[in-house]
C-alpha cells in the first residue's frame, strides 16, 4: 500500500488538525519589570534573554523606591506572541522579581527616549541641521564651527525619523538612553 498524500493540517475537518493557533507574526513589547535592588538581578534577568537566544532592543534600570530598595527594569524586546508570554512567564519566576506588567498589551502607555546626536557640516547643510532641530523640538547642547549636538526627547519613532533625516546632512556620533515608559492613568 502506498502513503497517503496529505498535506498536514490542510482541513479543520480532521480529527488530527495539526495546523498551529497561534500567530508567527514578531511583534515589539515593552516590559516593565520591578525587581529588588541587589546586585545580580540585572545580570540574572539578562542571562534569561542571553540564555534563551531572546533579544532585546531597548534596555533601562533605575532604582524607583529607595526606602523599598525597588528598581524598575523597562524592556524592549520582540517576538512570536508565545515567545512573549514564555519571556513574561519566565521572568516572573525569577526569585527578585516582584512585578511583570506588559505595557503593550495592557494599554495605553507613554514611551520616551533621550537621544543625542552629533551633527558635522558647514554652510546650507548646517542651515538645514538647525531647520530640522527646530521642527523637531530638538535643544542644541553642544555647537563648535564645525559642528552641533542635539538633545532630542521623543518616542523611538521620532528618534529614528530625526536620524534618518540628519544622515545626508552629515550625522557622525548618536548615543541612546533606551526606552522609558509607564501605563497611562
Amino acid at each position: 500500500m502506498s502513503a497517503l498524500k496529505i498535506k498536514k493540517g490542510t482541513t479543520s475537518k480532521s480529527a488530527y488538525n495539526l495546523r498551529s493557533n497561534y500567530d508567527d507574526s514578531i511583534e515589539r513589547h515593552t516590559l516593565a519589570v520591578l525587581v529588588a535592588n541587589e546586585p545580580g538581578v540585572l545580570a540574572r534577568v539578562i542571562g534569561l534573554f542571553s540564555g534563551r537566544g531572546y533579544n532585546i532592543e531597548s534596555l533601562t534600570v533605575a532604582e524607583v523606591e529607595q526606602d523599598g530598595h525597588t528598581s524598575r527594569i523597562t524592556i524592549v524586546t520582540t517576538g512570536t506572541p508565545q515567545v512573549i508570554e514564555q519571556i513574561k512567564a519566565q521572568l516572573g519566576r525569577i526569585v527578585p522579581v516582584y512585578e511583570v506588567h506588559d505595557l503593550t498589551v495592557e494599554g495605553p502607555s507613554v514611551e520616551r527616549e533621550l537621544s543625542l546626536f552629533k551633527v558635522s557640516g558647514s554652510g546650507e547643510k548646517r542651515v538645514e541641521a538647525l531647520r530640522l532641530a527646530d521642527v523637531f523640538r530638538a535643544n542644541v547642547v553642544d555647537s563648535t564651527l564645525t559642528s552641533f549636538t542635539f538633545e532630542v526627547v521623543g518616542s523611538p519613532e521620532k528618534i529614528d525619523a530625526f536620524a534618518e533625516l540628519m544622515r545626508p546632512l552629515g550625522l557622525s556620533e548618536m548615543a541612546r538612553t533606551g526606552v522609558a515608559a509607564l501605563s497611562r492613568g
